[in-house]
């Protein structure tokens, strides 16, 4: 979606100041000696190089570079904004005017070189830049073997606590033939008086057997 521009006090100031600052440079280029074309071109090369060291401060933050170019370039707009101004007689124009003028070409296409081709600061840093997932594997061989990439890794699998181990089942209880017999008249009787089947609690108290034994007893009454 396009965002619609509305102007604003700020937005109409940066124009006219553009315009004056734009018209000064072209006024001093005239005047040293530089005609038609040429005498245009030298506020857009200013600008440009002005606007060049702004976004390289902005995106790699402060540098001398930058800085150096900037503050040129600001020199040179505020400086034909105070000669236009009655300063200078731009109809003698002294000789480092002209001089200054016809050098500044070059000196522009330095300063815009060098702001485009600059290395970054990461470039200072002898390690070589890796990616995520190889700096980890490089931590990782630093700390200890690891697996490669073409096989899964071989981890060792922890052992659980002694408290989280299963206990091996106990055996079960041996009952003679008699006293599952002597148990089965037991539950006969209990069914015939209650009408319901012997539970193990009765059964333990009725034999006078430990629960595990009585439990194993009326397995075998079912």
């Amino acid at each position: 979606m396009i965002r619609s521009i509305r102007p604003d006090a700020v937005l109409i100031q940066a124009v006219i100041a553009g315009a004056l600052s734009f018209a000064h440079l072209h006024d001093l280029a005239a005047a040293a000696g530089q005609d038609d074309w040429k005498a245009w071109a030298y506020p857009v090369s200013v600008d440009l190089l002005l606007v060049a060291a702004w976004r390289r401060l902005r995106s790699d933050g402060p540098s001398r570079l930058a800085w150096s170019w900037f503050l040129i370039a600001l020199a040179a707009s505020l400086g034909a904004n105070v000669a236009t101004a009655g300063f200078l007689d731009l109809q003698h124009p002294p000789d480092w005017l002209r001089f200054g003028i016809a050098g500044w070409p070059a000196l522009a296409f330095l300063g815009g070189t060098l702001l485009a081709h600059a290395p970054d600061r990461g470039a200072d840093d002898p390690t070589p830049s890796l990616p995520p997932n190889k700096i980890a594997v490089e931590d990782l061989k630093r700390d200890g073997p690891v697996a490669s990439d073409d096989s899964p890794a071989q981890l060792p699998i922890p052992e659980p606590p002694p408290s989280l181990v299963a206990a091996d089942p106990a055996p079960a209880a041996v009952v003679p033939p008699a006293l599952v017999a002597h148990a089965r008249k037991l539950a006969d009787d209990h069914h015939t008086r209650t009408g319901v089947r012997i539970d193990p609690a009765t059964l333990c108290t009725r034999l006078g057997v430990p629960a595990p034994l009585a439990d194993a007893i009326a397995a075998q009454l079912t």
